[in-house]
Order: structure tokens, then C-alpha cells, then sequence
């Protein structure tokens, strides 16, 4: 497999170099890190001036299969088409970690641009802190700049799992928070340190790894849930939350608010057969403006890393994914809720090559047109992190073009890094550009301090439009403006990073006659423009529809009851029962919740079984559970013994965080062997948390039999309406004992479930 990698990495361009004829985007395979690493725990990536991505991970063994035992710290990668990537390096080592973190494993990177330099945020669980490194370019060199957090953070619990995000007018913020609350703080202009109010924005059960981007008007907090690390067991989903400002309030796509005690729904990418626990995302942006979630993710086929001298447990196995990201009705889904792709027959890769466009690498303007005036003023000049870029050194009046060869369609995105050097000079990105009289161009003015659109169609200007860039904007630092033509609608974005927090954004309607296929390029007027990485490609066709969720099929009377009759049909029967307490009648099963467990090896709950029909089905019930002092919880079940089964849950647990305080979440959940840990463990749990809760809740599990896979495959949802549901991931176990149908009411004593049906319906 390294061999075929390294193969097509001598063959594929780097990214943004020019081409003669549309790029044709390829299928892929996750993870996208095989053959090159055996893990990549919790990912963040950016496109670097240069034009390549780079991503970075948490410190873990990533050349295990190499016969390497030693971690590395905060490794790095680099990929030219975000698909096939190449080792590039490491932030420290043991000999340059600085010595405040106290000899800790370095966790969590997340990775910006800022003002011409970038910073790297990393957490430091030993010290419960941030730091914050810098470097001139993508791989380094790194230098150390200290804690971003003070000794006490203002956060109620774990000071991890940070990710910066930038406002428009430039106001930048970090997140940060672990097991169970998320917190945001304004930042100092370097974004070294934290300063100000911190508000806790997000809570509930294991809630870690926050992310935020900004997109239509709505600030979107994207998080992880139910733990990262328990192998095959690993409950690790992304859900989102939005708001209209970045310090919140947040709600789900019920409209539940993140900081309410109850799980939540707004699920981004839940497990399949294939990925366990994916989770701890970041975000990235095709050429075609297309975005892509990119995560980690553990194979179902092999969950566990080899025991790592010095550390007291098993590492889970985390590759990195990459799959396309939809946003549906105004929510961000994962391949339209398909879930993480398995095989390249799932989808196309992202765009990465230019249909018109380059980025200088050959150190010369050939094939390359000036237009306009000041023709013999565009020059290449060279830098370390960009590498070879194109100036203009001419003080013109009128607008000086540089044209790629080629034509990009009327249905575009283009985009350029592009700055300023001098006082009174602008750079441009330049497209559907027929001649010096039919053009678009989007300004970086430095005169007016603003992005400046303007529309000309025979000569005549449809009128420049002005948005204000921030106060403090650092001209001498690259800056990417990325424009997109959908019809004659125009919308162009100012950002440091294209990592979806753009400084500046302006959408406006152009005339019919300047919507139409052109070339691309870059602009200058007066002196001290500079553009790289200038190009255009086909903008993007949004999927609008989701795939369709499970339903319920043919009514299977003789696996269901109502519960009308004054006693138990003989299709039920109990484990450790009858339960005391329990009673039918009315409609209703009744049954107090009970001091016993089912968990691991603590098997004393009563549960209520019956057969269940073979082949696909699926199992609903409706349960009211009435509050009780905490530690209830109550459900369906597909039980095979004690050590062997599927639940689904309303649970009432404590808060980690808070003294004598519960969340109430819908916990589905698996328990099955698992021999290959360290030190032996027979069993194992695994909970992830579905939608929020209620009192009256609707729950349902839908059964697969993977016969070529000899698994049980089961996907839960709850419903607070009967209506409208919330899927989870899928939860698989071997096919090695039949399933039953089952109830369970138990944990603690205090409450009552009352199950209102239960229902079976064909698959």
C-alpha cells in the first residue's frame, strides 16, 4: 500500500497548478491517512500559501506498523488533493517539548493563519491548559509561546480540545472544553491568550472537541459526544448546534438549546458496520467550494493499537476520514446522512486542480496574458512560505490584469491569496473576464481599507460595492478571497485561512450579461499587489434532499402488544422476575424502575423478553418515565444474555461537573466481549447519545441481519412527537446468539416507566 501511495503522489500536481482542460474529480477510499500512518487522532487542516494542505493530529504511535513503539508529537501531514497524503514532520519532540508542560502528551491540534504567520493550539491534559506554538510556514519551525489560558480558565470542566475561530471585523475568539462543557472568550489581537468574559456555551454527557464555522448568517458549533477512546466501543459522534452570534445561545435542530441537561440532536455523522466513534471534526473547502468533513474514525475490523510503553491502557486506532459535507435545509450532514464512506464507489473525491489557473510554481509567467495597463509590470518573486508568487510593480491608474490560460465556466468559483505592499495600491481577483471593458473584479483597496466588488459590462460599471475590511487589517499578510457566481448572483469572502470564519463577506445581484464563462486571473492598481494560488474551477452543485432514513414496513401483530389485557400475554417472559411492581391494564405497562443493574458484570435487573421475527425489523415503543432522583433509566432492549445485547434508553445521570445535578439523555448503547484489550477484559460497554429527551418519548430500534457479515446490525432514533426523529450511529455486535425483544426499567429505584405499545414492523 505505501508503495501504490507514494506511486500516485509522484503523479498527481500539486494543488492549484494549472491545467489544460477541466479535472475530472476521482473517486477515493478512507481513510485517507492508509499507508501513511496507522492513526491520526482527532485531525485539523489547512490549505498553506504554498497550495498544498497540511493536517495535524494528537501525539500517538502513527508508524506502529513500521515496528516504531515511540509517539510522535503533534505530527503533521501534507497532501496535494486532500486525499493522499505524505509524513512532513512533527511539531516537537522530546527534545524541543517545552518544559512547562511538564513531560504531558500533547492532544487535540487546531491549526490557523494569522497575520502572516501560523498558530498552532494544542492541548496539554497533563497542565489542564492550551498552548499556543508559531511558525513561518505549515511544517515549522515551531516556536513555543506559552499557556493561552490562565491557571483557572472560567470553564466548569476539562481546559482541552480548543479550536479558534475568527468574526467578521475580525474579532477573534477560541473555544475550548472536554467532558462536559464548551466555553468561548474573545482572544488578544495575536491570538496568543484568552481575555475577557467566558461563557459557557455548550453541555451535556462526555461533550468535547468544538468547532465553529460561520455560514449564512448563522454561526454553526460543531462537537462530539458520548467518548472518543473505547475501541470497538467507542460511542464518538459530531453533532452541531447554531446560533446568530458566536458566544451564543446555541440550539439543535429541534431547536433545543446546547446548554439545556439533556442530550441533543443535530447529528453530523453517526457509526456505520465499517467506522466506529467518528468524531473530534474539522472543516475544509474544495476548489469547487464544495466542504468536506474531515475526522477520525476507528475501524470496526481492527479497533485496537498495540500497547505503548508508558502508557497504562490501549490506544484505539483513529485514522483520518475525509467525506463530503451537505448543508441541508440550513444543517451541515455528512453525505446527505449516509454516514462515513467505506469504499470509492461512495462518491468523488474534492476538487484540488484547477480547470483554469496556477500557482506560479515554475517560477515564470508562461502561457500567462497581461491585459490592461501597466502590461510589463507583473513579475514572479519568491518566499519561504508561499513559494513563487506574482507581483506588480507599476503605479498605474487603470487596473493592470494577469489572465490564466484557459476559461473557467459561467457557474464558477475563483479565488486568489492576494496583499497589498504598498499604501495606495489594490489587488484583485479577476473572472468572467472578456476584455478591459467585461469583467468581474473583487478589490483589496488599501485606500479605502475595504473589499470592493465592481461589475463592468461594455465599459459601463454596474456600480463598486464597499465592505469594510477590519480595523487593524494587516496588508503585508496574504489573504484569500474566494468569489462564487451561481446565476448572477455574486458572493465573495474574505478570509485568512478559508476555514469557513471569513472577515468580510459581501453578496451582491450582477447584471445578466457579465454572468457568463470567462477567464480568471488576478488585478493591480497602483503599486505593491501580490496574488498566488489564482484560479477557477465549476462552483459546486449543493445536494438538497437527505437520503431516506429507516421506516417502518408490514405490522408484525404477532411480535407486538398493546398492553390492553389485565395480565402479561404468554408471548413475554421474564429474566429475574417478575418484576415487582409491574402491572398491564388500560393500555399500559407500568413498572417501577428497579435498585439493579445490566452492566458488565453486574447483572441483577429484571427484563422483560419476547421472541423477535427473523430477518430486518424494527421495534418501537412509547414510554413516559416519570422523574425520579436520578440514575433511572428505562427502554427497549435486543437482548441475547446478559453480556450480549442493544439498548435503548431514556436515562437520568449525574452531571460530572455539577454537585447533586442530572442530564437526562437518550442513551443507546451495546455490551458484548471483547478479549483483546489490556489488561483482559470479558466484557465491554459502549454508550453514544441519540436526540433530546421527554418525559413522553418515542423510541424505535431497526434490526439488520448482516448475513455476509455474520453481524447484528442495530440503528436507534427517539422522537419527542411521534413525528419527527433523531437517528444515531449504527451498533453492531457478532451474530453468535439470537435477539430478543425486551423492556428494561431499572438503575435505581424512584421513578416509573410506563410503556404505552410495543410495536414490530418488517424492515
Amino acid at each position: 500500500m505505501t508503495a501504490l501511495v507514494g506511486l500516485l503522489l509522484a503523479v498527481l500536481p500539486p494543488a492549484g497548478t494549472a491545467a489544460a482542460s477541466p479535472a475530472r474529480a476521482a473517486t477515493y477510499t478512507n481513510p485517507v491517512t492508509a499507508g501513511t500512518v496507522d492513526t491520526f487522532p482527532d485531525p485539523a487542516v489547512i490549505r498553506g500559501k504554498d497550495g498544498y494542505w497540511y493536517a495535524y493530529g494528537t501525539q500517538n504511535p502513527v508508524f506502529q506498523n513500521q515496528g516504531q513503539t515511540a509517539e510522535r508529537m503533534l505530527p503533521i501531514l501534507k497532501s496535494a488533493d486532500l486525499t493522499h497524503w505524505t509524513y512532513a514532520g512533527e511539531v516537537f519532540t522530546p527534545e524541543t517539548q517545552p518544559a512547562w508542560h511538564g513531560g504531558s502528551r500533547l492532544w487535540a491540534p487546531d491549526i490557523r493563519y494569522t497575520n502572516g504567520h501560523y498558530n498552532l493550539f494544542y492541548s496539554v491534559p497533563n497542565q489542564d491548559t492550551v498552548g499556543v506554538a508559531t511558525a513561518p510556514t505549515p511544517t515549522g519551525p515551531w516556536t513555543d509561546a506559552g499557556a493561552v489560558l490562565p491557571a483557572d480558565s472560567g470553564c466548569a470542566t476539562g481546559d482541552i480540545d480548543q479550536a479558534q475561530f475568527t468574526d467578521v471585523g475580525g474579532r477573534p475568539y477560541l473555544y475550548w472544553g472536554s467532558y462536559d462543557t464548551i466555553c468561548v472568550a474573545r482572544m488578544n489581537g495575536d491570538r496568543t491568550r484568552i481575555e475577557g468574559a467566558v461563557t459557557e456555551v455548550a453541555q451535556g454527557r462526555r461533550v468535547e472537541g468544538g468547532f465553529v464555522v460561520r455560514r449564512d448568517g448563522y454561526y454553526y458549533l460543531f462537537y462530539s459526544d458520548a467518548g472518543c477512546c473505547d475501541g470497538a466501543y467507542s460511542g464518538y459522534q459530531v453533532k452541531v448546534g447554531r446560533s446568530t452570534r458566536p458566544t451564543g445561545p446555541f440550539t439543535d435542530d429541534r431547536g433545543v438549546d446546547l446548554m439545556s441537561p439533556v442530550s441533543k440532536g443535530g447529528v453530523v455523522v453517526g457509526s456505520s458496520d465499517r467506522w466506529i466513534g467518528p468524531g473530534h471534526n474539522a472543516l475544509q473547502t474544495d476548489l469547487s467550494g464544495q466542504d468536506w468533513l474531515v475526522y477520525h474514525a476507528i475501524p470496526a475490523d481492527d479497533p485496537d493499537l498495540d500497547r505503548v510503553p508508558g502508557i497504562d491502557r490501549t490506544l484505539s486506532r483513529r485514522p483520518m476520514l475525509v467525506d463530503r459535507l451537505d448543508w441541508i435545509d440550513g444543517w451541515p450532514v455528512v453525505r446527505a446522512g449516509a454516514g462515513p464512506s467505506a469504499n470509492a464507489n461512495n462518491g468523488e473525491a474534492p476538487v484540488t486542480t484547477w480547470t483554469a489557473g496556477g500557482a506560479f510554481d515554475d517560477g515564470s509567467l508562461r502561457r500567462w496574458q497581461a491585459r490592461g495597463s501597466g502590461t510589463k509590470a507583473w513579475a514572479t518573486a519568491t518566499e519561504q512560505d508561499p513559494g513563487t508568487f506574482v507581483t506588480h510593480s507599476g503605479s498605474a491608474t487603470d487596473p493592470a490584469f494577469l489572465l490564466a490560460p484557459g476559461r473557467a465556466p459561467a457557474r464558477v468559483r475563483a479565488e486568489a491569496d492576494l496583499r497589498v505592499g504598498a499604501a495606495g495600491g489594490s489587488a484583485g481577483l479577476v473572472l468572467a473576464y472578456q476584455d478591459p471593458a467585461n469583467h468581474v473584479v473583487a478589490w483589496l483597496d488599501r485606500v479605502r481599507n475595504a473589499l470592493v466588488t465592481d461589475v463592468r459590462v461594455n465599459g459601463v460599471s454596474a456600480g463598486q460595492q464597499v465592505t469594510a475590511l477590519p480595523s487593524g487589517y494587516q496588508w503585508n499578510a496574504w489573504r484569500n478571497v474566494a468569489a462564487e457566481l451561481r446565476g448572477n448572483r455574486l458572493t465573495v469572502e474574505v478570509s485568512a485561512d478559508r476555514l469557513r470564519d471569513a472577515v468580510a463577506t459581501q453578496s451582491r445581484t450582477v447584471p445578466a450579461a457579465a454572468a457568463r464563462a470567462g477567464r480568471v486571473g488576478t488585478a493591480a492598481l497602483g503599486n505593491g499587489a501580490a496574488a498566488d494560488n489564482v484560479g477557477a474551477v465549476k462552483l459546486y452543485e449543493p445536494v438538497t434532499r437527505r437520503v431516506a432514513e429507516p421506516r417502518t414496513g408490514t405490522p408484525l401483530a404477532a411480535y407486538s402488544d398493546e398492553f390492553d389485557s389485565a395480565a402479561l400475554s404468554s408471548d413475554w417472559s421474564w429474566v429475574r422476575g417478575p418484576a415487582g411492581g409491574a402491572t398491564t391494564g388500560d393500555g399500559v405497562l407500568s413498572w417501577p424502575t428497579q435498585n439493579a443493574e445490566l452492566h458488565l458484570a453486574t447483572n441483577t435487573a429484571s427484563v422483560l423478553t419476547r421472541a423477535a421475527p427473523a430477518g430486518d425489523f424494527m421495534v418501537e415503543t412509547k414510554l413516559d418515565l416519570t422523574n425520579g432522583p436520578g440514575n433511572q433509566q428505562a427502554g427497549l432492549v435486543l437482548y441475547g444474555g446478559d453480556d450480549r445485547y442493544f439498548k435503548l434508553v431514556h436515562a437520568v445521570l449525574p452531571l460530572s461537573h455539577t454537585d447533586g445535578k442530572v442530564t437526562h439523555v437518550t442513551e443507546f448503547a451495546k455490551e458484548g466481549a471483547r478479549p483483546t484489550t489490556t489488561p483482559p477484559t470479558a466484557v465491554a460497554y459502549g454508550p453514544l447519545f441519540g436526540g433530546p429527551p421527554a418525559r413522553t418519548l418515542w423510541m424505535r430500534l431497526a434490526f439488520h441481519a448482516d448475513e455476509a457479515g455474520g453481524e447484528h446490525e442495530v440503528r436507534a432514533a427517539t422522537s419527542t412527537d411521534g413525528v419527527h426523529w433523531t437517528w444515531t450511529g449504527v451498533w453492531a455486535l457478532p451474530k453468535e446468539q439470537a435477539l430478543r425483544i425486551g423492556l428494561v426499567s431499572l438503575n435505581t429505584a424512584g421513578a416509573t416507566a410506563r410503556f404505552d405499545y410495543v410495536r414490530t414492523y418488517r424492515g
